[in-house]
């Protein structure tokens, strides 16, 4: 796949250990708040491609994700998500899959381009492959879930996994918001502490799990996601491919 390119931005394949460094580094700054030289790196980095998204002018890295292509749900145990969540009614799911993790974007750049090249570039993949699914964890900022009531309250409401695909609870340390919460959401509270990439997700009809993760490690929440490609609407489906065009 070749780059995508749009006004200030590109997005390509890391290329070198050079590139996946990087995109490591952006990884824990972005995360954890701070570049101490560490980088965040796990077993799961080598079996994937990443993808870079870059401003022209300087060369800086401001977007980074990875991808990782299963023929179908019966390699769902190989994924980072299956770490966290019990994934063995996704093992049914027929067709292509590509689990998308740690998408991330520089915390001095908020120009929403970043996260339209980044899509443009995944929707480009996504055609060319045939993929029927896409799914991850979308992260909150921070361990503490009363910050995000409100927004776990719509995703109980409105987005929350078909039975057959509903993820169950693996991870020793989790908030099970769809059996707990009680509370009538806030909307505009609601949508504006979601995170832009699981916004994004749900724009495109995508659904999640009924509980969210506690990583103390990445000091973050987050939720299964899933995005069955037949699902996105055709409105949506065609700003993406002008995007990937």
């Amino acid at each position: 796949m070749v780059g995508v390119i749009k006004g200030q931005y590109r997005a390509r394949h890391a290329i070198t250990d050079q590139d996946v460094q990087a995109a490591q580094r952006l990884r824990r700054l972005s995360f954890l708040g701070y570049d101490d030289g560490v980088l965040d790196c796990d077993a799961i980095d080598p079996r994937c491609t990443h993808m870079l998204v870059e401003e022209i002018s300087s060369g800086t890295l401001v977007c980074c994700f990875r991808y990782l292509p299963l023929e179908n749900g019966t390699e769902i145990d190989r994924t980072y998500s299956a770490q966290f969540y019990e994934l063995s009614a996704l093992r049914a799911f027929e067709g292509t899959m590509v689990e998308m993790g740690r998408f991330c974007v520089h915390p001095d750049y908020h120009d929403p381009d970043i996260v339209r090249v980044a899509w443009a570039a995944m929707t480009r993949y996504v055609d060319e492959n045939s993929v029927d699914m896409l799914f991850g964890c979308s992260s909150f900022l921070g361990t503490d879930a009363g910050a995000y009531f409100d927004s776990f309250a719509v995703l109980r409401d409105r987005h929350l996994a078909p039975k057959r695909w509903l993820p169950k609870i693996k991870a020793p340390n989790v908030f099970q918001f769809a059996a707990r919460l009680r509370r009538k959401p806030d909307l505009k509270l609601a949508q504006l502490r979601m995170p832009p990439l699981l916004r994004t997700y749900l724009l495109m009809g995508g659904w999640v799990s009924d509980h969210a993760v506690v990583d103390h490690e990445l000091n973050t929440l987050h939720v299964f996601t899933g995005l069955e490609i037949r699902a996105i609407p055709a409105s949506r489906k065609r700003l993406l491919r002008i995007m990937a065009a």
